[in-house]
């Protein structure tokens, strides 16, 4: 596949794109079969994961994903059965998404930052038997007997050519969790189309990408979404070559290496990133565009930017449910301090009041129907589903305010915590907490952080006879770590006689996010 957008105005290319998806569609074909037959030596992943760089060509990457199709079959996975990736950046993880694809079943990225309990949520909320993973990955299997684990290095895969089966656009492909904002983690199930709506926002995110010499990397885990579908699916798509580099904290000087040694063109930086990079007063030469999403850079940054890349960093816009919609593109106009961009071709974005209709006020950004990037459902939850529509238009959460076509955001509907580009739901680890036998209840908010953005801060409410002390404390952070995420455990706890509730029972969190922002000004 080429790219869809070629160098034009702003305001042609969006009012005059029209998306061109066909009846039968298979991402399996899209990032791998149609370039091995085109061009099977055409590299695809420059994989560093291993001893060295080694040059995956698309063939080979075919080979690797009919391999895994036919040990899957052989496990007893079918069309639209779930199917678990639980690996780190490399050749692997993208073969594993491809074979799962090329059987009609339904891939589910899974971080190997998950802890017990946050794996287990997911794994048995999305009804998977069999998981694609490593070694590591089997030991955090060990809690869940019932679910098979595919190591592909383990032994030899069955060899020969896999017939990718047919599969329509509108047929589930993918399912990718939330940070579980309210209750659990919901499955934002994704059809076959998905990988075509986010094209067009990567390609104009890097300043149209797919130039001669492109080639693609990021530290975001290819478990994200921004790293699976703003990076490694994008550029297979197109024909750039991706980087696969794992990287278990990102370091500056290892980054700088990785760029250098790889010959990385385009890098996807999530603003944590950014702002290491700045501290450590980095420059990387030798870039041809930067792109960035999770939340809003401000002017500072940005001139940074320009003088530590030589390039302008792009931002850009989208969640979960419906990605890649917004974007600022150096190429075609010049960025907005603040804003997230204008709307992507393909995709229209305004800001609606509480009737659903566009208004030129503040009110919440949404997505109308239509973009093709746009997930089908919440996996097995309708009630949720459609709280997530007001009429024809997909609900952020986020509120913002249009002006002159630029996306301005205003702050977070919802109660989403934004941590070194993460995005981290309060619920689940007041969940995690309240089944320590210390606490009797807990709220957990963002506190504002220069360098993350926010960081997550528990205000806990402790048992009768339980002591407070900073022993406690810790044994609390470490409890969360152990069964959620690394990077979800509250970096703050303090401990509270009571905590604002309303009349219902519910923690006003408002108030405790006053209190934690307080805190930041005192």
């Amino acid at each position: 596949m080429r790219p869809l957008l070629r160098p034009a105005p702003y305001e042609a290319l969006h009012d005059g794109f029209r998306w061109q998806i066909p009846a039968r569609l298979n991402m399996a074909v899209q990032v791998c079969d149609d370039w091995a037959e085109a061009e099977p030596e055409r590299v695809a992943i420059l994989d560093l994961s291993g001893d060295g760089v080694r040059e995956v060509t698309y063939d080979a990457l075919r080979g690797m994903a009919d391999g895994l199709a036919q040990a899957l079959v052989a496990r007893g996975v079918g069309r639209g059965d779930r199917v678990g990736v639980l690996r780190s950046q490399g050749a692997w993880c993208a073969a594993a998404h491809i074979a799962i694809w090329k059987i009609g079943a339904i891939s589910i990225p899974l971080f190997k930052l998950f802890k017990q309990d946050a794996l287990i949520s997911r794994v048995g909320d999305a009804g998977a038997r069999v998981v694609v993973t490593d070694a590591e990955g089997v030991a955090m299997l060990g809690p869940l007997p019932e679910v098979a684990a595919l190591v592909p290095e383990a032994g030899a895969l069955p060899q020969g050519r896999f017939e990718t089966v047919g599969t329509g656009a509108e047929d589930p492909a993918v399912l990718i969790y939330t940070s579980g904002t309210t209750g659990s983690p919901k499955g934002a199930l994704h059809a076959h189309r998905v990988l075509t709506g986010h094209l067009p926002g990567v390609e104009i995110s890097h300043d149209f990408l797919g130039q001669d010499g492109d080639c693609l990397w990021t530290p975001a885990d290819w478990a994200w979404i921004g790293g699976l579908f703003d990076v490694l699916m994008p550029g297979l798509a197109i024909g750039v070559p991706v980087v696969a580099a794992r990287m278990a904290k990102f370091s500056p000087k290892e980054c700088m290496k990785i760029v250098r040694e790889s010959s990385v063109q385009n890098v996807f930086f999530p603003p944590t990133a950014l702002r290491m990079l700045k501290a450590a007063e980095a420059r990387i030469d030798g870039l041809r565009s930067v792109a960035s999403g999770g939340e809003p850079l401000g002017a500072e940054m940005l001139d940074w930017g320009r003088r530590a890349f030589g390039v302008t960093i792009n931002e850009f816009y989208g969640q979960t449910e419906c990605n890649m919609v917004g974007s600022s593109c150096a190429a075609l106009f010049a960025p907005r301090p603040g804003a997230l961009g204008r709307a992507v071709p393909g995709h229209e974005v305004a800001v609606i009041d509480d009737a659903g209709r566009v208004t030129a006020q503040e009110g919440e950004i949404a997505v109308r129907r239509g973009s093709a990037s746009m997930m089908l459902e919440y996996w097995q939850r309708p009630r949720e589903t459609a709280e997530k529509f007001r009429g024809d238009w997909l609900l952020t959460g986020d509120r913002g305010i249009v002006e002159e076509g630029f996306i301005r955001f205003v702050g977070r509907e919802d109660d989403v915590i934004t941590s070194a580009g993460y995005r981290i739901g309060p619920a689940e680890i007041e969940d995690c907490l309240m089944t320590h036998p210390a606490v009797a209840t807990v709220g957990v908010v963002g506190k504002p952080d220069a360098l993350r953005t926010e960081i997550v801060k528990a205000y806990v409410v402790l048992r009768d006879g339980v002591a407070a002390s900073e022993v406690l404390a810790a044994e609390l952070q470490e409890f969360v770590k152990r069964r959620l995420a690394s990077y979800s455990y509250p970096r703050e706890i303090a401990f509270l006689d009571a905590l604002p509730m309303t009349v219902t029972g519910k923690v006003i969190r408002k108030e405790l996010k006053a209190r934690a922002v307080a805190e930041v000004r005192a």
